[in-house]
This record gives C-alpha cells, sequence and structure tokens, in this order.
C-alpha cells in the first residue's frame, strides 16, 4: 500500500509539472507569433517526396507530421485520424496519397521510421482540453481517436512510439495501462492493425 501511495503521489506531481510546462509554452507562443505559428512552422518544413500523375490519379509521396501529411508542393494533407490511430503511424514516416478520379483519398505507409518505445502517464490540459503523455520528461501530443480507442483517462499509463533517431511533438499510442477498481493493473487489448491499402477515405 505504501508503495501504491508513493506511485500515485509521483504521478500527480508529473502531470502538474506537465501542465506547468504547457502553461509556459502557451505563453512563449503568444508572445513570438500566436496560435497560427506551429502550422506554419509546419508548412514551412522542406519535405522530400515528389508529386505525379498516373492512370490512377494524382499521387503526392510527403511526410507523415503526427496529425497531416506534408507534401513536398508545400500542402498539407489531411489523414483520417483513424487510420493514423489505427496503423501507429509515427512523425517522419513517408506515405504515399493518392488522389482518384472520383476524390477519394488513399494513403500508403511506403517508409516508416525507426521506432522506439516509451512508457508515459497520460495527462489533459485543462484549458485546451487536448490529451498530452509525459514521457522522459517531455510532453507528446497524442491522437484524441488513438485516446478514446482505449478510453484512457488522466492519469494512465501510456505505451508510445516516437522517432528513434530525431526528435518530435506527436507520439503514436500503441497501448494504455488502465487501473481497476477491484484488482490492480488491467491491459486493454490493442487494437488490429489496418493495411494501408485497406484505408480508403470517400468524402
Amino acid at each position: 500500500m505504501p508503495d501504491e501511495i508513493t506511485r500515485l503521489a509521483k504521478i500527480k506531481e508529473a502531470i502538474e509539472n506537465a501542465q506547468a510546462n504547457l502553461q509556459i509554452a502557451r505563453q512563449l507562443i503568444a508572445e513570438i507569433g500566436g496560435k497560427e505559428l506551429d502550422e506554419q512552422l509546419a508548412l514551412n518544413i522542406k519535405v522530400e517526396g515528389k508529386v505525379a500523375e498516373g492512370p490512377e490519379g494524382k499521387i503526392i509521396e510527403g511526410q507523415f507530421d503526427g496529425q497531416n501529411m506534408l507534401g513536398p508542393d508545400g500542402k498539407q494533407y489531411s489523414v483520417p485520424a483513424n487510420y493514423a490511430s489505427k496503423s501507429k503511424l509515427v512523425e517522419g514516416d513517408t506515405l504515399k496519397l493518392t488522389i482518384t478520379p472520383d476524390g477519394s483519398f488513399v494513403y500508403k505507409q511506403i517508409g516508416p521510421i525507426e521506432r522506439q518505445r516509451l512508457i508515459g502517464v497520460l495527462t489533459r490540459d485543462e484549458e485546451t482540453n487536448e490529451f498530452r503523455v509525459l514521457a522522459n520528461n517531455k510532453s507528446y501530443r497524442v491522437l484524441l481517436a488513438s485516446i478514446t480507442y482505449f478510453k484512457g483517462e488522466p492519469g494512465d499509463e501510456v505505451v508510445i512510439l516516437v522517432p528513434k533517431e530525431k526528435d518530435s511533438r506527436w507520439a503514436a499510442v500503441e497501448n494504455i495501462i488502465k487501473k481497476t477498481a477491484s484488482a490492480g493493473l488491467q491491459t486493454e487489448t490493442p487494437p488490429n492493425p489496418v493495411g494501408p491499402d485497406e484505408m480508403k477515405d470517400l468524402t
């Protein structure tokens, strides 16, 4: 029981530290550029890839930024959150987007970046209502679709995937370890991976 209390105290302290760091970060962003700064920085990144026309439609190869795909044409392409979450896409992965003649978006992962696995604590920003994972003294952004699937709550332990050789703002959620009221820890079963060719966003 003492160990359990100590662990909960450490989790509480970690959440408070993360919230304080987020507040400082928001103030700095407001001072140097406002809410649009994050998007502007993403669009200014030089992305290697190609844009081509084929019989199946327009093909763009770009880089996943944790939420969207950045193309070599300087444009940002929306990646369905459910697809990114189930496929556990990591910031830096190379994607191929095919825009078919009927306007459908079909994504395929063609260059997965080398990953590393971390364990952190799930937090929630009280002002923005945004979920983040605190791991290795860093706060990572995560997709809401991943947290919703696992029914994550602040204080839960989260297994995340991040790039092994580079820094990142985003992390992919691999699993969430929840604490039950009746018996210790319980791990949710991770979703079945979705093959890249199976995803088709009809809009």
